[in-house]
């Protein structure tokens, strides 16, 4: 097993002469993820000094490696061994890093299915913003009390911490694959989906991109051939759940805005102004428009949503209620006290 580098010394000092001279820090590996969340001024801390697989074991479905690995050293390992991240995390670039596939919580197609980033987390090696590297969690699944700061990690943009190692639950491929298309609108699409849902069908993926419906269909030979027969349509090229996951779809293309609409299942289509493209069996909507931000949060909002604008300069997460940010302070205050890892990245005075 190759061990790049261990540089986990190097970031704990450059984290404590931060603490000392009061110096913010943008915490980024390949800044793949830059078009989520505020600007950051800040000193750069690149995790990428610090990476290698620390250890694999494909019999416990265990792997451990330094933040800064890129995605792509990772998933190579796993390949040699039949096994994947079942999440199926974006990589919007080259060079994305562990690290950075963790802060930003984002997963792909499959995550209905399988599970999120979140799930597969299970321990984490953290410089916290008291100056200190300390372990949490482990590399075997455990219920515990309290808060499981691992798994608080994914999703927090570096806010919270530094990462230096991560340890995530990897899972054997499918045996066999096939991705069909099928000719509906979105209303028979929703429909559809709602009654698969209840059924044993083993769909992996589903996107509407408004003229057909898109299935991922994975598991054991006999499932796959009788659900295939079964739905009918066309045969798909699986290429295209890739180019879905990292936005080479014709529908990202362009300068619109371009939003992530979080909603719950088997919502009704949006009456909003534009092009929307139907993700994890539409409860991930991606929205192509011109249309004010208040106007389109409000809609998602009446249904329980969330919506986050990308590609922009301005604050793109959705607005937090008054308890939540409260919580959001109290924990950013715990974790980082003089507020110097990643200042205001998900919001203007977290």
């Amino acid at each position: 097993m190759r061990h790049d580098n261990d540089a986990s010394v190097a970031l704990l000092e450059q984290v404590n002469q931060a603490l000392n001279e009061r110096t913010p820090l943008r915490i980024q590996g390949s800044n793949s993820k830059a078009m989520f969340g505020r600007p950051v001024n800040a000193e750069v801390l690149d995790t990428r000094i610090h990476r290698g697989i620390v250890s694999y074991d494909p019999t416990e479905l265990v792997l451990t490696a330094r933040a800064g690995t890129p995605l792509t050293d990772i998933e190579a390992a796993l390949q040699a061994e039949g096994q994947m991240m079942p999440f199926e995390p974006p990589h919007f670039g080259n060079g994305t890093t562990l690290g950075g596939m963790v802060a930003a919580g984002l997963s792909g197609p499959r995550r209905p299915w399988a599970g999120s980033v979140r799930d597969y987390v299970l321990g984490t090696r953290v410089i916290t913003g008291h100056g200190k590297l300390l372990r949490f969690g482990g590399e075997v699944m455990k219920n515990v009390a309290g808060y499981d700061l691992s798994r608080l990690m994914a999703g927090s943009f570096g806010c919270l911490g530094l990462m230096v190692e991560v340890s995530i639950k990897v899972l054997p491929k499918p045996r066999l694959c096939h991705s069909l298309r099928l000719p509906m609108d979105i209303h028979q699409a929703l429909g559809e989906l709602a009654t698969w849902g209840q059924q044993p069908i083993p769909i992996t993926a589903a996107c509407h991109d408004g003229e057909a419906l898109h299935l991922r269909l994975e598991g054991g030979e006999g499932s796959v051939a009788s659900a295939t027969d079964r739905l009918g349509g066309e045969l798909l090229d699986s290429q295209y759940w890739t180019d879905l996951r990292e936005h080479r779809l014709a529908f990202f293309a362009g300068d619109e805005p371009l939003w992530r609409l979080s909603l719950p299942n088997n919502s009704a289509p949006l009456q909003l102004p534009g092009r929307q493209l139907l993700d994890w069996g539409g409860a991930q909507r991606w929205l192509k428009s011109e249309a004010p931000a208040a106007l389109i949060r409000e809609q998602v909002a009446k249904i329980g949503g969330h919506a986050t604008l990308l590609r922009q300069d301005s604050a793109g997460f959705h607005p937090l209620t008054q308890p939540l940010l409260r919580y959001h302070r109290n924990l950013k205050q715990q974790l980082d006290p003089q507020g110097i890892f990643n200042p205001g990245r998900l919001y203007a005075d977290v």
